[in-house]
């Protein structure tokens, strides 16, 4: 017994020893890390009072330049006002990169760096230590960087997956790495208020915390916590084309805009100012217009994809139905309208463009022989061969206009012959008039002349006018032939963008290098062909979830298909299933709303999803104001009241706006807030709030809703609530 109490010592002797000295350990990395981090702020600061002292120094170059400029051209006004200009030196180069520099060393002030990787590279012996941080950071003077930014190749090490071998992806091409250690930290306001040493990819214990958190008014980034999965899609070189299917929740738009910034960061030279990223609405654009700035980007070119085709067709809001009315038409099944939609997203509709594109290029143009007065200009087969043989490469516009060109320089030529003609046959009558004959009739020879130079050019001017043969109808003109003289709605604007492509060429002036377009399961065949076309761009990102699809459309959805479309791209395809965005009870309810493709909920357990029904407004305002009193006391930020569609709103949703003060997102224009409001589904798609009410009329019947019900629970972060009327 007594040898078995000894054993039993022992071993807990031994194990008290080990926690002693594992906490022994903690403690000495806990305040190696601190003082490390004390370090590098001592070092930030040094190098924020050297670019404030440069952004000083530049600012008195500014201001003594401009006196010596002053005193020099004192009395030269236009010289003055050619170079007192206050926005030319504001946006000198030299003064952008101190300015830049110095707002990315004020955020690494306040929290330098979130990771450390201690790896080796090469089978080499020799350790290295590099920290992470959303910007990088090297000490003017030294080579070795104190902090690395999250986008540099080195960094995907943090991201990757477990402890051991692996590569990383350099400008000189693969390099196996033996990484040793992955240690996380949470630092606020530059103190270190956690780390964790990881063995798989970023910590769930980070992760989940951060997802923890309330949302707000504008996306974040997500530099602390891409998964690796993310991390491999952003890293993509600029040569690819990236497609990124992904469930609600997956961070595929928040991967979009990081594979910006990494770009951005590694090729700026090529893509500076040259980003354009197309979003599905004013609302959401406005939602994602933080996230760039937050990782040092600015000058990417955003807007939804109506305003991009209405601005390069010189179109204005007047001239199409509102998103918001062709939305209701969609969320309340007109059939007559879906019909339509369904058509005008169709091939059989390109067929219809291009038949009719033919139909103006062989039957249009009438070709006549064009003559100046009694004498031949040009014959109608010489004008048939510039357009059929010599010009056929040419857009159909541009080609009629330059032969236009080539007949009225033909016309001038000869007119201009012809008045040479007259020219010299007055000068030769008035050389054999004697001198009496000209005191009598030279007056009147000359009348004559001048007579028949007149009769020339105006006779050349008929010719011209004549011409009109040779004219272009409008591009609007061209278009409602086709669609019956009807009002242009959204699904018009990418065959009037293909019309203006196949009749007038490429007219944007704008260098695009990457195109992201979000919301891409919205897209049809033909807008991503006419985006192609445009842009000229061979470099894309394009992500989308072919479960939020809410517009009916028959056949596959073309962002599945994409291989097709770009065949001469260097295209990869990712799927991405698991959800970041929700609890699990709430991606678990959402998954009853598919028939494939169901989401991996990520492990976060959360309140159960509420399902309850009311048949008075009083009923329906008592259940509402008790819930956000309690979504009040867990200090949510932001909370939806989502309805189908406005019709609803006005239905069963008014007295909560009256009664309740919510505040009613009914148009795309609108500033969106954190807080409380109320919106139709389709506003709400890309968004996310930290809980959701679903307001739904059951009294209504309700056709094929499953997607839209879909996109409406997941929006939500923490608590789903559904409110039926029965």
């Amino acid at each position: 017994m007594n040898g078995g109490n000894t054993v039993k010592e022992s071993d807990f002797q031994k194990e008290k020893e080990e926690a002693i000295n594992e906490s022994l350990q903690e403690a000495y990395e806990r305040r190696y890390e601190e003082e490390r981090l004390e370090y590098s702020k001592n070092v930030i600061k040094a190098e924020i009072l050297n670019y404030i002292s440069k952004r000083k120094e530049f600012s008195q170059c500014i201001l003594d330049y401009r006196k010596n400029l002053l005193d020099e051209y004192r009395d030269d006004e236009d010289k003055v006002a050619e170079y007192f200009d206050h926005e030319r030196f504001v946006k000198e180069e030299t003064f952008k990169v101190i300015d830049r520099r110095l707002k990315e060393l004020l955020i690494l002030d306040n929290s330098p760096y979130f990771g450390r990787v201690d790896f080796s590279e090469d089978d080499s012996e020799d350790k290295e230590t590099i920290y992470v941080g959303r910007f990088g950071m090297t000490p003017e003077g030294s080579y070795e960087p104190l902090v690395v930014d999250w986008r540099a190749p080195v960094a995907s090490l943090f991201y990757s997956g477990k402890l051991g071998k692996t590569t990383y992806r350099a400008p000189m091409g693969e390099i196996e790495a033996d990484v040793k250690l992955k240690r996380q930290f949470i630092i606020k306001r530059g103190k270190l208020t956690g780390m964790f040493d990881s063995a798989v990819e970023v910590k769930d214990d980070i992760l989940k915390m951060v997802l923890s958190e309330n949302s707000s008014k504008k996306l974040k980034d997500i530099i602390m916590t891409i998964q690796e999965e993310q991390d491999n899609i952003i890293r993509q070189p600029r040569r690819k084309t990236v497609v990124v299917n992904g469930v609600a929740g997956s961070g595929k738009t928040t991967i979009a805009l990081h594979r910006v910034a990494y770009l951005l960061y590694n090729y700026r030279d090529v893509l500076q100012d040259k980003v354009l990223i197309l979003g599905p609405n004013s609302i959401f654009m406005e939602y994602i217009s933080m996230v760039l700035p937050s990782l040092g980007e600015v000058g990417v070119k955003q807007r939804t994809f109506k305003d991009y085709a209405m601005e390069v067709l010189d179109m204005d809001d007047m001239d199409l139905m509102s998103f918001k009315d062709y939305m209701e038409k969609v969320m309340q099944q007109d059939e007559t309208f879906i019909i339509e939609i369904i058509y005008k997203n169709s091939e059989d509709f390109v067929k219809e463009l291009d038949k009719k594109l033919y139909q103006l290029d062989n039957e249009y143009y009438k070709f006549q022989d064009v003559y100046l007065q009694d004498k031949l200009v040009i014959d109608s087969k010489e004008i048939e061969d510039l357009f059929r043989v010599h010009y056929i490469n040419m857009p159909l516009f541009r080609r009629s206009k330059k032969i236009r060109r080539i007949i009225f320089s033909k016309i001038k030529d000869l007119r201009d012959d012809m008045i040479r003609q007259v020219q010299r046959h007055y000068k030769k009558l008035l050389e054999s008039m004697t001198v009496e004959q000209l005191n009598t009739n030279g007056s009147q020879v000359d009348f004559m002349r001048r007579n028949k130079i007149r009769e020339i050019l105006r006779a050349s001017l008929d010719t011209k006018a004549a011409l009109k043969w040779l004219g272009n109808p409008s591009l609007m003109e061209v278009y409602q032939e086709i669609n019956g003289g009807k009002e242009l709605i959204y699904d018009d604007l990418a065959p009037l963008l293909y019309l203006t492509l196949k009749l007038k060429g490429n007219i944007i002036k704008e260098d695009i290098r990457h195109v992201v377009i979000d919301e891409a399961q919205d897209y049809n065949t033909l807008q991503f062909r006419v985006i192609k076309e445009l842009t000229k761009c061979s470099s894309m990102t394009i992500v989308g979830d072919t479960n939020q699809r809410l517009v009916p459309f028959d056949g596959k959805i073309a962002m599945t298909g994409l291989k097709d479309v770009f065949k001469d791209f260097d295209l990869e395809e990712y799927s991405l299933e698991k959800s970041y965005r929700s609890t699990r009870e709430i991606m678990e309810f959402a998954n009853g709303y598919l028939k494939e493709n169901k989401v991996v909920p990520l492990v976060r357990q959360g309140d159960k999803v509420e399902v309850l029904t009311f048949s008075d407004n009083g009923e329906l305002e008592a259940i509402v104001k008790n819930k956000l009193k309690e979504y009040k006391e867990k200090d949510y930020e932001s909370i939806a009241i989502i309805c189908k569609d406005l019709k609803t709103i006005e239905a069963i949703g008014e007295p909560l706006r009256k009664n309740l003060h919510i505040k009613v997102m009914e148009d795309e224009y609108q500033i969106f807030t954190a807080g409380t409001v109320m919106m139709p589904s389709y506003y709400a798609k890309g968004l996310e709030f930290d809980a959701v009410i679903l307001l739904e009329d059951g009294t209504v019947e309700e056709g094929n809703d499953e997607n839209i019900k879909y996109v409406m629970s997941t929006r939500a972060l923490h608590n789903l609530m559904i409110v039926r009327k029965v």
